[in-house]
């Protein structure tokens, strides 16, 4: 046996080689560790490149093994990391009621109460993709399945030709955001932290203002022309005039997307840059897998999906169930299920003062359904022979016009505190109780 200063080697071996650097250092000499490390090394490189050939047969049981294990942790995290997920329970139901075994009043609510923790988990799933995609590309999923749930909903309404639910599903939409989800958030963020103004970035604020105001500007043109009854061809040139601005916002919505993730990139991620910087940062490894996330989003797609046709084909009934007008369950209740998620995630990141975040997801959700959303509903009904047009009528025009006017103005200084707050929320309250007086008659146009 190989030994060095009586020391066998299989003790040099076991104890690191300490022993045989220290005695090198006490006599003078060079120490052969380096050598007998080296052929150790040689060694295990050698029964490296060898393993795998040797394993590979043993991976698929291996993976198979673990498989089941694997699967039952993902659905942990899915089903039941939140507790909003016990309204999962509506969904059969809401299922069963389709087939007539409960009136409309009944099916509506399941569907929009089963509807709430598929658009929450959804997101939380969209989170957990964008750990493996980046940051550029996880914007843009971000922002796409942000408003998943609305987007079914418009494009299963509009197969049906149900215009005037998809119309006003969007604009309840966007005045839930701008009103309700950034009041709270302004509110309950400056009770948190009444010492002091809560700042946002005003240069991103204002972008998203300027957006907003484009997208009224596209609503309200057909709108006039409309009323004022000076279209050159009546029936046809308000369409028209409707699918060239559609095709326009989209054009300035993609060049929007160009501004935020490349070009002034520096400005939207100066806020992310701090949170990451900051010991109390919430970002933690991912939970699921690339594939698994793909997965679940494909399953929670084809459940809301399912629910969503429940959900348009009994709102009529429940209107009639309930003796409460179609305008207002499609502008108030249907967003604020919604928007359930986004609610709770603007609130919450207010009480932390990390309020760009909170306007990220409230003001950054109204300008892709105004800039996109709207624009891609008239686009993708043209080919469906379903003339969904920008006439939203003089009544929801001039609202979502005011509604834009007053958010922006709140947003010019940079602060927030909870009495901008509570005036957004009582301007919400109004708008509510506006829409549940209002008789929604519209007009003889190519879009009603």
């Amino acid at each position: 046996m190989e030994n060095f200063a009586g020391i066998p080697t299989s003790d040099i071996r076991q104890n690191g080689g300490k022993d045989l650097e220290l005695i090198a250092l006490v006599e003078g000499t060079s120490s052969p560790l380096d050598s007998t490390l080296h052929r150790n090394d040689i060694f295990l490189k050698d029964e490296l490149v060898r393993q795998p050939s040797c394993n590979m047969r043993d991976r698929p049981r291996s993976w198979m093994g673990k498989l089941p294990t694997y699967v039952s942790r993902s659905m942990g995290h899915v089903l039941f990391g939140t507790k909003l997920n016990w309204l999962l329970l509506c969904v059969p139901l809401a299922m069963i009621g389709g087939q007539g075994l409960f009136g409309h009043g009944w099916v509506f609510a399941f569907s929009l109460l089963g509807m709430a923790p598929l658009a929450e988990r959804l997101g939380f799933v969209t989170e957990q993709l964008s750990f493996f995609t980046g940051s550029t590309v996880g914007g843009l999923l971000n922002a796409t399945f942000g408003n998943a749930t609305e987007m079914i909903i418009c494009i299963i309404a509009l197969r049906k030709k149900m215009i005037r639910v998809v119309q006003l599903s969007l604009l309840g939409s966007i005045l839930s955001n701008m009103l309700l989800v950034l009041g709270c958030a302004f509110f309950f963020g400056g009770l948190k932290h009444s010492q002091k103004d809560q700042k946002f970035n005003k240069v991103t604020a204002q972008v998203s203002a300027s957006l907003l105001l484009m997208a009224v500007m596209g609503l309200l043109f057909p709108a006039v022309l409309h009323a004022t009854g000076t279209e050159l061809q009546i029936g046809k040139s308000e369409l028209v005039l409707s699918r060239f601005s559609s095709i326009i916002m989209l054009v300035a919505y993609i060049a929007y997307l160009y501004f935020q993730l490349k070009s002034h990139k520096e400005l939207y991620d100066s806020e992310e840059d701090a949170v990451d910087n900051d010991g109390d940062s919430d970002e933690g490894e991912a939970l699921l897998c690339f594939w698994t996330s793909i997965g679940w989003l494909t399953i929670l797609t084809i459940f809301i999906s399912i629910l969503s046709e429940y959900l348009v084909d009994a709102i009529e009934g429940a209107s009639n169930a309930w003796n409460v007008p179609i305008a207002f369950i499609s502008v108030i209740i249907l967003p604020i299920v919604g928007n359930a998620a986004e609610h709770a995630s603007a609130i919450m990141f207010a009480l932390k003062d990390k309020l760009d975040i909170s306007l990220g997801v409230a003001i950054g959700s109204s300008t892709q359904i105004s800039m996109f959303v709207i624009p891609f509903c008239v686009v993708i009904g043209w080919p469906m022979e379903t003339h969904m047009d920008l006439n939203f009528e003089l009544f929801e025009t001039a609202t979502l016009f005011i509604t834009v006017l007053v958010v922006a103005f709140m947003l010019q200084e940079g602060t927030a505190n909870y009495f901008k707050g509570l005036m957004l929320i009582l301007c919400y309250l109004i708008v509510g109780a506006s829409f549940f007086v209002h008789v929604d008659i519209p007009d003889k146009h190519p879009g009603s």
